[in-house]
Parts: structure tokens; sequence; C-alpha cells
């Protein structure tokens, strides 16, 4: 009796954990260059004693990866809006300090003037943060590099480069999506720059959510947990009716 309930309850905790990784996903449809996390389900066999028998199958949920799709980019006309175009990303200062990468690139110069993303991470170029100047006008090419019209400049002085986003390319290199929602190298360390990666700017890439499929996945998994519940209350039945012979018999 142990062995259903044990396999139910193992896979109820699944479908809740895939649950919530799904409601994460449908939150973050409008999120800004964000990548849907992937879950897999996977059958365990535990073994009994001296490995002879298969004593339960339960299953486990863990999100493995995201979806490496990009989103759709769509065109804004704010010269500090970027979108990242092939397998590249921007690599950004993550909360530990550690460096990190993205594809949000809706980009802003904080009171400090430091370059930021979206949600305040500092853009990494070359030596560290960007750091951006009093200027007049700002814009960035298509190879990363920040260029500006010092503020008092005389009309017609040229742009000046003040910097160059890292651009960097995950090929060869093992990469995890962190709980930050920022790429992480898998063990620590960072990608080398990809000096062929171009930027679109003036436009922005859209989160890659399916919102159809994901609420088609939402559903299926509620689902799959009521038939889990089902199972359980099967077993308490079934224990039910096995206590009420055994007291008749008695």
């Amino acid at each position: 009796m142990d062995r259903l309930v044990y396999t139910a309850m193992s896979g109820m905790r699944g479908h809740m954990a895939a649950q919530a990784t799904i409601a994460n996903n449908i939150a973050n449809g409008s999120t800004i260059g964000f990548r849907a996390d992937k879950v897999d389900f996977e059958q365990l066999l535990l073994k009994g004693r001296n490995g002879e028998l298969e004593t339960r199958s339960p299953s486990s949920e863990e999100v493995r990866d995201m979806d490496r799709r990009a989103g759709a980019i769509l065109a804004t006309g704010r010269p500090l809006d970027i979108a990242v175009e092939g397998d590249s990303w921007m690599a950004v200062q993550g909360p530990d300090g550690t460096e990190a990468y993205t594809r949000r690139g809706d980009l802003q110069v904080s009171a400090a003037g430091t370059l930021e993303t979206g949600d305040r991470l500092p853009v990494m170029g070359a030596a560290g943060p960007i750091t951006v100047p009093p200027y007049q006008s700002i814009s960035i090419t298509a190879d990363g590099r920040v260029m500006i019209v010092p503020q008092g400049a005389a009309p017609g002085t040229p742009d000046q480069e003040i910097g160059q986003i890292k651009l960097a390319s995950t090929a060869g290199s093992q990469t995890v999506k962190g709980i930050d929602n920022l790429l992480h190298v898998r063990g620590g360390g960072v990608l080398p720059g990809d000096m062929t990666a171009k930027v679109r700017s003036g436009a922005l890439e859209q989160s890659n959510v399916n919102m159809t499929q994901a609420l088609v996945d939402m559903i299926e998994n509620q689902r799959s947990y009521e038939v889990q519940a089902g199972m359980l209350k099967q077993a308490k039945e079934m224990d039910e009716s096995s206590a009420n012979l055994m007291r008749v018999q008695s």
C-alpha cells in the first residue's frame, strides 16, 4: 500500500513544482529578453534489499534548461534599446558581483552615470561596467560601441566612443540559467567575447514564452496532479476496505 502512496505523493510534488515553473514563465510573458524554463519529468527506480527487486517508481521533476530560441524583435526607435542578434549574449554584472549574461536590451543611464539594463544590472565593457559622462546625445553601434556627443559640445562635434558592450558567445561552453534569470557558465568562469556579434539599435527582443502553449501546459499539468490525487484517494479507500474486512474476520 505504501508503494502506491509514495509514488502518488512524489508525482504530486513534481507536478506542483512544474506548476510553479509554468506560472513563472507566464508571469514573464512580457519581460524583455526572457527565456522560458523547460521542465523534464524522470521516472526513478528504487531497488529493494541487495538490489534484487524494484520496490517503487517515484517521479522526479527538474528544470533542466531553458528554451534557447530567440524571441521576436520589435522596433522601438529608442537609441538605448538594443536587440542582440544570433546566439550571442550581453555581459552584465550580476547581483553577486560576478559576470553574467542577458538578452535584456532596454538600457538606461543611472543617476550615477552607469549604463544599466532595465533590471538595474551594470552593463560590462572591456574594463568593467561602462560609465557614461554627461552627454547631449547617445547611440549604440551595430558592434556594441557606445557613442556620445558630450554635453556642451559645439554643433557638428563628432560622436565619441566611451566604451564597447561585451558581447559573448556560448559556443563550446556549458551554460545554465540561474534563478536570477541570467545566464551563467556552469561551474563558474566567464564566456569569451564574440567579435562578430551584432546588435540592432532601436529595437528590443521580446520574451520567447508562447502564452498559448504555456496555458495548455498548465491545464495538462493540473489534470495530471488530479490523477495523482485520485490515486491517494483510492489508496485510502483500499486501506479502509482492508481494515473493515479484518475486523469482520476477527
